[in-house]
């Protein structure tokens, strides 16, 4: 899926960074995704929906989050750009297909330009992923508390006005790639979920492109030996966390009906899980707008180089976007949107290879 410019921002100015004009050629209203592509053909035996959101919606980049890498077994883009990802619901396994296509005609409460969402889900959890259809799209998202007062936010939001933050609430399926990830470069965090997916998930049900799988249940984590572990490139700490978190999955997944501040204390009880593990679960499975992800190893230069010019540790990213408070999250998310960061100097860090201890 091809990628939309960032912000027409200048950099490099005195007195950081200048917004130029809106010129008034970008995204049409209602519509900041990616550029129609296809029709999407129709596929038998599916369950379908169609949703129209009273709201401008950018559903790929709302729904992408959800995406662990281009190789994710649980989530593809096929050619016609639609999504294709699976769950493990409470009614069993799932795949959904989802795509847009432009809606005609008045419908109360809709904007003008808004988009149709059609999806087509197939397996015993067909029913409740369509139903979950526009919570996972960001229908119990309320933006209108956001007030960005920085230049760069400022038109960041007016650009990404169409960006919603949705909750899958599956939190057990955010977890483990949550765990994955902490404290390892990406690529050696998504290379783990796709070597362990692909080894222990279930074959995704319905027409899904070759290679696709379900996330195992908890009671699979659990029993998954030492030795694959290691095979996926993952230590004994990161297995530990994810096998602890699988024993008390039921208690976990009750945090989709808490406040956020309850649910963060909830999961950070599990040994293993500290605050920034705690943020990345609950942006995703329950779109907690303010979950902020404290401890990220770029996330607070990005932040402090595009708001102040500088880098800041975690206490200076937090200070900065305290006037945010409520939608912390969001704004970190348009400020890694608009390619702020600070300059790059030196190689990459490289992922590390357990396979070979």
């Amino acid at each position: 899926m091809p990628r939309r410019p960032v912000s027409r921002v200048l950099v490099g100015i005195p007195g950081g960074p200048q917004v130029v004009p809106y010129a008034g050629h970008g995204p049409r209203a209602g519509h900041d995704g990616p550029p129609a592509g296809p029709p999407v053909p129709p596929l038998a035996g599916a369950l379908t929906r169609r949703w129209r959101p009273p709201f401008p919606l950018d559903w790929s980049r709302t729904l992408g989050v959800h995406r662990r890498g281009r190789g994710d077994p649980a989530y593809r883009v096929d050619g016609y750009g639609a999504a294709w990802r699976t769950s493990l619901t409470p009614a069993g396994p799932a795949t959904m297909r989802v795509h847009a296509e432009p809606a005609g005609g008045a419908v109360p409460g809709a904007e003008e330009g808004c988009l149709t969402v059609c999806a087509s889900a197939w397996g015993p959890g067909a029913a409740w992923l369509l139903g979950a259809l526009p919570g996972l799209l960001g229908a119990a998202d309320d933006p209108s508390g956001f007030v960005p007062v920085h230049p760069l936010l400022q038109e960041m939001s007016r650009r990404h006005h169409a960006l919603r933050i949705g909750r899958s609430d599956r939190v057990f399926e955010a977890l483990v790639p949550a765990v994955l990830e902490q404290k390892v470069v990406g690529a050696e965090a998504k290379r783990a979920w796709r070597l362990l997916l692909l080894r222990f998930g279930d074959p995704a049900p319905g027409p899904a492109p070759p290679g696709m799988r379900v996330c195992p249940p908890p009671r699979t984590w659990v029993r998954i030996p030492s030795w694959e572990w290691h095979r996926a490139g993952v230590e004994l700490v990161r297995a530990r966390t994810i096998i602890g978190a699988a024993r008390v999955a039921e208690r976990l997944e009750e945090i989709t009906a808490m406040a956020p501040a309850e649910a963060d204390r909830r999961l950070q009880t599990q040994c293993g899980i500290g605050p920034w593990t705690s943020a990345e679960i609950r942006q995703r499975a329950i779109g907690d707008p303010d979950a902020l992800s404290v401890g990220d190893y770029h996330l607070p230069s990005i932040v402090g180089w595009a708001l102040i010019r500088q880098k800041v540790d975690d206490a200076g990213m937090c200070e900065l976007l305290a006037p945010y408070a409520g939608h912390r999250y969001r704004a970190a998310w348009l400020l890694e949107m608009s390619g702020q960061g600070p300059s790059r100097h030196g190689p990459r860090n490289a992922p590390r290879d357990y396979r070979r201890i």
